[in-house]
Order: structure tokens, then sequence, then C-alpha cells
């Protein structure tokens, strides 16, 4: 069954500053605050909400469908989505844009410093899920905001059962909007920290707005994850990882066993066991797209962790 990931394809840009910014911030000088860090280290990971779900649900073996705009300075992107076997039919290039990017610069401590340049991102709204017509299911995740009101509505109208995840994107909705998002979608997916902001810019609890869904699902990280649905609540426990070396993608990850386990028609808690499980591959690894495991890599993983084969 066709999934369509509809959201950001974006370059990560990291760099490693070999200090602490505090050394070389004066807080009495912040008013004409101009600083520059030597960064000896840096890496480019390609990431985006869409590419990283896509990937993972790539290895499960899963017809991930990526639809995403990105700029002239795509060509990298497509040789590596063409290189893994993911298509790129309903990838979208911008003339005279650049592809999202963020350019993050860590210190020793731990801190960032983040710029992130949207680019063709902010026109993911030309893309119309309508062309996607082999598509059977799909996820709107962080994109553009007009993008992302555009292929909920696009979903909604053609009948394709969707997941709203809007990840970082949320803050750019009102309560207003995020209730006509939430009636529109099928399934919905937060972090803890959303969920809490969902609540609060809807007026209304958690279970109370998972009544708008046949699921809403709420990641806590280490402590695992719950899914409302039906009147109850499921907890799916968190699966220990081999190392933690770097959580970004690991929500991308857990989405993309939930749509793996949705494609399938499998029951809440194996689908939810899937997606912690697709997150701790993730985290052993730096970037959203450097672990490579197989189908039956991860069928024995799970069977390890859960005394049970999902397939």
């Amino acid at each position: 069954m066709s999934a369509l990931i509809c959201g950001s394809l974006a370059y990560d840009n990291i760099m490693v500053f070999p200090d602490r910014f505090r050394n070389h911030i004066l807080p009495e000088q912040i008013h004409i605050l101009n600083v520059a860090f030597m960064v000896p280290e840096m890496r480019r990971e390609y990431g985006g909400c869409a590419g990283n779900i896509a990937y993972n649900l790539h290895l499960l073996g899963g017809d991930a469908r990526i639809m995403a705009t990105v700029g002239d300075d795509a060509q990298p992107y497509f040789d590596r989505l063409d290189r893994i076997g993911l298509s790129r039919a309903h990838v979208r290039q911008v003339p005279g844009t650049f592809t999202a990017q963020a350019f993050i610069t860590t210190d020793l401590d731990d801190n960032q410093i983040t710029a992130f340049h949207p680019g063709a991102m902010s026109f993911s709204h030309l893309n119309k899920v309508e062309a996607a017509t082999d598509a059977r299911l799909g996820i709107v995740a962080p994109d553009g905001r007009e993008g992302m009101m555009q292929h909920a509505r696009d979903f909604a109208a053609l009948g394709l059962p969707f997941i709203f995840d809007p990840g970082q994107g949320l803050p750019l909705f009102d309560g207003e909007k995020l209730l006509q998002f939430m009636r529109l979608a099928t399934w919905a997916c937060f972090n803890d920290y959303e969920a809490k902001l969902l609540s609060e810019r809807c007026g209304r609890d958690i279970a109370e707005l998972a009544t708008e869904v046949d699921a809403l699902i709420v990641t806590r990280g280490g402590d695992g994850s719950s899914i409302y649905t039906g009147g109850k609540c499921i907890d799916i426990p968190c699966v220990e990882a081999e190392q933690v070396v770097d959580p970004t993608g690991c929500g991308d990850a857990y989405r993309a066993g939930l749509l793996h386990g949705l494609s399938n028609g499998w029951d809440w808690p194996t689908t939810g066991r899937l997606a912690a499980l697709m997150g701790s591959i993730k985290i052993a690894h730096r970037g959203g797209q450097n672990h490579q495991l197989t189908r039956e890599e991860i069928g024995e993983r799970f069977r390890r962790a859960f005394g049970y084969s999902f397939a």
C-alpha cells in the first residue's frame, strides 16, 4: 500500500564549536552582539521530516512516496533518493530557491545556535495530493504553513486516511486551525511538549481531543508513548537503544513505524511497538538517515524486544 508523505526535504549543516559560547558572549554587550565562531568540524546530513519518514518506511519494505518542494541545489538529494530507491515523482523543484536547510552550531556544553532557512518549503502548497493517484494513506508532516493546510484538505476531500503530525510547525497555528486539522485527519501524533501546547491552544485536554480522531498518539521519549483510541489509552513501552548518539529524526522514525502498521492493518499495540523500536534504532546513529538495517534485522530486533513477530 502506497503511503504519501507530505513534508520537508532539507539539508542539516551541523557544526561543532570546540569551546563554550559563554566564553565569547558578554552579557553586558548583548545589545551589540557581533560574534564569529570558528568551527573546524562540520558535516551535512540529508534530512527533513518527509525524507526521514520515507527513509525509515523504505527500510521496513513499505512503499513510501515523498511529496515535497526543493530548490536549485537539490541534485545531491535527488542522487541519494535515486541511489536508495525512493521515488521523487512528487518532489517539485522550485527555480530560484534553495532547498530548506538548518545551520546548527553546538558547543562543548551541548548548547545550540540554529538558523533555519525554509527556502522552497514555502512553496509546498503548489503540490496537490490528487497527483499521487496510487496513494492509499498518508501523513501531513512539518512543511510550509499553507502547504500543510492544503494537503490536509486534499486528503480529506479525496477520502484518504492520514496522520496529522505538525511537529515543530504546530506553533504556526492557533487553536481554531488546529481543531480544523484534527477534524480532517484520521489519526494525529505529537510529542509530549506539542501535546501540551495543542491542549492549551484548543482549551481541551488530550483525552477529549482524542475523540476528534480515530487515534491520537503522544510520544514521551525514554518514557515510551501513549495511544488514545476508542475511549482508552494504550501505553507503549520504550525500547532500550544500543547506544544514545543523536535524537535527530527519532520522531520521524517512530512515525514511519506507525505508517507501516497502519498500511498493514495491524492492531495498535503492535503498531506502537514497531514505532518505538524504529525510534530506538535511529537514536544509535548520527543524522536522520544513516542507519541501514534490513527488514529482517528489524523484525529480529522486534522479536527480541517483545517476544513475538510482527509479520
